[in-house]
């Protein structure tokens, strides 16, 4: 079973500069053809300083960290026996090119469903910008098979 003790558990944060080019091929890579995501002028048009951030592309800074995965260890996690289970975005203001964003993850929750056969870890992170504004939280859920 996981330590349920791990439940409030805060990582160091980390920080990500939000760049034209990754921006332009994320939007390019999932198929968002929007000019917004790819147009400065057409982002201008649509009342953003820059092209705005599309609506998934946290989860990719959230993971430019030295050692993404290092939680997985700290928390004594079997990689070969997880699944993704779930991902939440909520945003409070516009992420923007240019941008320099600071990710604090903690964990959220930890149980478990059908007598320990499954147990989920909710990974919660709150997203600031370089002014200190909250922008965003991301919230993900990973399971853990047992048996």
């Amino acid at each position: 079973m996981i330590d349920k003790s791990h439940i409030g558990h805060e990582f160091p944060s980390h920080s990500a500069v939000v760049e034209v080019g990754r921006l332009r091929f994320f939007a390019k890579a999932t198929g968002n053809d929007d000019p917004i995501y790819t147009d400065a002028s057409a982002a201008r048009a649509a009342g953003y300083p820059a092209l705005p951030a599309p609506p998934s592309f946290l989860f990719c800074l959230n993971n430019e960290k030295p050692d993404p995965l290092h939680w997985i260890d700290e928390l004594g996690l079997d990689l070969g026996r997880m699944l993704h289970g779930e991902q939440l975005f909520v945003y409070f203001a516009d992420v923007c090119a240019g941008d320099e964003l600071t990710f604090t993850t903690s964990v959220a929750n930890i149980y478990d469903k059908k007598n320990g056969a499954l147990e989920f870890v909710v990974r919660k992170t709150r997203v600031t910008n370089q002014d200190g504004v909250h922008v965003a939280d991301l919230q993900n859920t990973t399971v853990q098979r047992n048996g």
